[in-house]
Order: structure tokens, then C-alpha cells, then sequence
């Protein structure tokens, strides 16, 4: 079944990386040899569809293609996390100098920035692979879900 989701990290280096579906559930694991375009486009944030399968140590995407959208300018990748909801960052051109609106609310550092959970785990499992590139997927997915548990007891991020 086809399916959607947001590039939650790929090192194009080493070839692999995670998607989050756009209905929820378990990351899944890309490599570079189920990619469809161009290795250096799937970056984290871009839009893309894929056929999930059932790998040897959990869900996989084949076929993996970026998904485009039309703007006024001209068709360009999706990027950032455009159907994250209203508070989500979204950048829709990078390179492109547009005065940046949605994330003025972040410059008044008087308020607390409170993350959505899924804002929560991208950052939590970028800060993870930076500090350790030996953990495996599922450690990481066992300290995100209990980081996160965590999280919501204290109130730390936005249901």
C-alpha cells in the first residue's frame, strides 16, 4: 500500500535513514537503494511516498519518492513540515529570500518554547545519532518513547 510521510533523518553518507508516516505508527527505515530520485534531494523535513514492507528488524520503505508541489513560482520539493500542523515551521522555497513570519514567534525568548511531540522526537532522535552514531534504531526508538513519556508527565510538550 502506498504510503506518505516526512524524512525524519537520512545520511546520504551512509545510505540510510527513517521515515514518519503521515498516519502515525512506528518510524520506518529507508536506504538509498529504495530511492527513486536523486540521493542528495531526501533531506530531512521533504515530503515522500513509499510502499512499506515488513524487513527482517521492522517496517522498510521501497520505491521511495519525493513528493512535489505546485507553487506560484514553480514546482519544488515539499520541505520542512508543511502538514505539521499551524505551529509547525515551514519553509516551501529554500534559497529564496521571503521574509520568514512563522518563526518570529520564537524571537522573544520571554516565553517557553513548547514542542509538539513529533517536533520533540525529530530533535531528540537528531540529538541522539550526533552524540552516538553507534546506537541502533531500536535503542533510539526506546529512549524517544521514554523521553517522551517523560515529556508529557511534566507537561514539556503540546499535546
Amino acid at each position: 500500500m502506498l504510503k506518505t510521510g516526512k524524512i525524519l533523518r537520512f545520511d546520504e553518507v551512509r545510505g540510510y535513514g527513517f521515515i514518519v508516516p503521515n498516519e502515525g505508527g512506528e518510524d520506518v527505515f529507508m536506504h538509498a537503494n529504495d530511492l527513486v530520485d536523486e540521493k542528495y534531494l531526501y533531506q530531512s523535513g521533504r515530503e515522500v511516498e513509499f510502499f512499506e514492507e515488513m524487513g527482517e528488524k521492522g517496517p522498510k520503505a521501497s520505491q521511495i519518492r519525493l513528493v512535489y508541489r505546485s507553487s506560484p513560482r514553480r514546482s519544488t520539493p515539499a520541505v520542512g513540515f508543511s502538514s505539521g500542523g499551524p505551529d509547525a515551521p515551514r519553509i516551501t522555497n529554500p534559497g529564496v529570500d521571503e521574509p520568514d513570519t512563522e518563526l518570529d514567534e520564537y524571537d522573544d525568548q520571554d516565553e517557553a518554547d513548547t514542542l509538539t511531540v513529533a517536533e520533540l522526537r525529530t530533535e531528540l532522535t537528531e540529538l541522539l545519532l550526533e552524540t552516538d552514531d553507534t546506537l541502533t534504531a531500536d535503542q533510539i526508538k526506546r529512549i524517544r518513547t521514554r523521553v517522551t513519556e517523560l515529556a508529557r508527565v511534566h507537561g514539556w510538550v503540546a499535546s
